[in-house]
């Protein structure tokens, strides 16, 4: 064959050594890694920081829902006082109406949380591990 026909990779190959072959691709593989190292940090920056936003938007939401269910408790509050002439009981009674919401969402929350189990087959596989080295400890 002649060296006209050859491909640059085929000439590498037949003039270098398998060492300096070997170090070239080990050396390529390590700057592969790198990048996709630092692909993943990027990746994962932009993430976060859209997460971080959208957490704090959660947050101002949430905030902004407290105080409509506060000012719409008071409403609750001062109109029933005008229909039963007593603020005092219709705070009384606007209080009940939230600790009975209290107490469903509690007994609810308390029903979901119950039927929790974590993660059963992580910690079953967990727990084989060290049974596998010992298998393979006996068979050396």
């Amino acid at each position: 064959m002649s060296d006209a026909y050859e491909t640059p990779a085929e000439q590498k190959a037949r003039t270098e050594s398998l060492g300096q072959l070997f170090g070239e691709v080990t050396k390529d593989v390590s700057t592969l890694m790198r990048q996709e190292i630092a692909l993943a940090k990027a990746e994962v920056s932009d993430s976060a920081k859209k997460a971080g936003t959208g957490a704090g938007l959660y947050g101002g939401a949430g905030y902004a829902g407290l105080m409509a269910v506060l000012f719409l408790s008071l409403a609750l509050w001062w109109g029933l006082a005008e229909l039963i002439d007593s603020i005092g009981w219709a705070a009384v009674i606007v209080a009940m109406i939230w600790g009975i919401a209290a107490g469903v969402l509690f007994i609810l929350g308390r029903k979901e949380m119950k039927t929790v189990k974590g993660a059963p087959q992580t910690v079953d596989s967990l727990k084989k591990i060290p049974e596998t080295l010992k298998k393979n400890e006996e068979n050396r």
